[in-house]
Formats: C-alpha cells, structure tokens, sequence
C-alpha cells in the first residue's frame, strides 16, 4: 500500500511539473521514468540472479591489483588510466561541479523521476517472500557484493593513481583536480 502512495505522490508531482513553467523539465522527467521503467519492473530477475549487473574490465583489474604500476610510466598514460576508471564509477569527488545551467525544475523531475523508478522496484521486489533468502540461495547476494567490492577497489586505485601523478609532477586529470605542477 506504501508503495502504491508513493507512485501516485511522484505521479502527482510530475503532474504539477507539467502544469507550471516547467515543461521541458516534466517531459524530461516522465523520459526518465519511461526509459528506467524496464529495469524497475524486471528487478526481480536480479533477486533471482537471472540477471546479473556486468562489472567493468578496469574495475575487476583494480580488483585484483590496486597498486599495479606496470605501463604508468608517463602523466598521458596515467591520465589515460583515470580516464577508464572515471567512465567506470562516474566523476571524482574532486571535480568541479557540472555547470550545466540545470533548473529547479529539471532537478525536481529528476527527483520524482527517482522516486517513482524507486518505489515500483520496491513494489514488484515486495512480492518476493523471503526475498533475502532468495537472493542467498540464487547468488544474487554474492554477486552484488562482489560488484560493490569491485567499485571500491576502483576508488582506491583512482585515488592511488592521484597520488602518483601527483609525486611525478602531472597536471590533472592524472592528479587531483587543483594540484598546480611545480615548474622547473
């Protein structure tokens, strides 16, 4: 029943959007919504590992060796191996903030766009019973943490790789975005 009120309530704010100046920002919500429904609505197929979140080749290699400085001779090349694990895990949280112009109203169709994705993956996982047990028994509980796992390995070798470009003098991104190369 929880569910239900708040796939109406993010409904209904969607709605409100559409009726105000925020137009565009509503039509690029209710986008949102209708490109990310297929995955809301078959997350069950994740619970029963019958789908499985594919990990990133840069991220199982940082994984299996985070402090791997084979091939990391130059600031381009480092650069380039950030450049991976950036696409992989998204910004660094040293990078400048998008100036992408966004509206309220674009972040708040953003944010209902969220919340309905959110509470129909929560309504279709809640008819699973035992739905821990189920993830245990299929794998799913595994391979999950076997992904997070991964994606942290990849925030420690982003930010080893920093560390380094920053000790060899490079320029961001193959250092932390500010660092200042010593000229000489």
């Amino acid at each position: 029943m929880r569910q239900i009120a708040l796939l109406v309530s993010a409904a209904a704010l969607s709605l409100v959007l559409a009726g105000c100046n925020a137009g565009a920002s509503a039509r690029g919500g209710v986008e949102q919504v209708g490109a990310g429904l297929g995955d809301a609505v078959t997350a069950p197929l994740d619970d029963l590992n019958l789908r499985r979140q594919e990990i990133p080749t840069v991220l199982l290699q940082a994984e299996s060796n985070p402090y791997d400085l084979r091939n990391l001779n130059h600031c381009r090349t480092i650069a380039a191996e950030i450049a991976r694990l950036d696409e992989a895990l998204g910004p660094d949280t040293d990078a400048p903030p998008s100036q992408d112009g966004s509206y309220l109203s674009e972040r708040a169709a953003d944010a209902a766009a969220s919340a309905t994705l959110g509470a129909v993956r929560d309504a279709v996982t809640d008819f699973i019973p035992a739905r821990s047990w189920v993830r245990r028994l299929t794998g799913a509980d595994a391979h999950s943490k076997h992904v997070q796992s991964a994606i942290q390995a990849g925030l420690r070798r982003r930010a080893f790789l920093k560390g380094v470009g920053m000790q060899r003098n490079c320029a961001p991104p193959a250092a932390p975005a500010g660092f200042v190369p010593r000229r000489g």
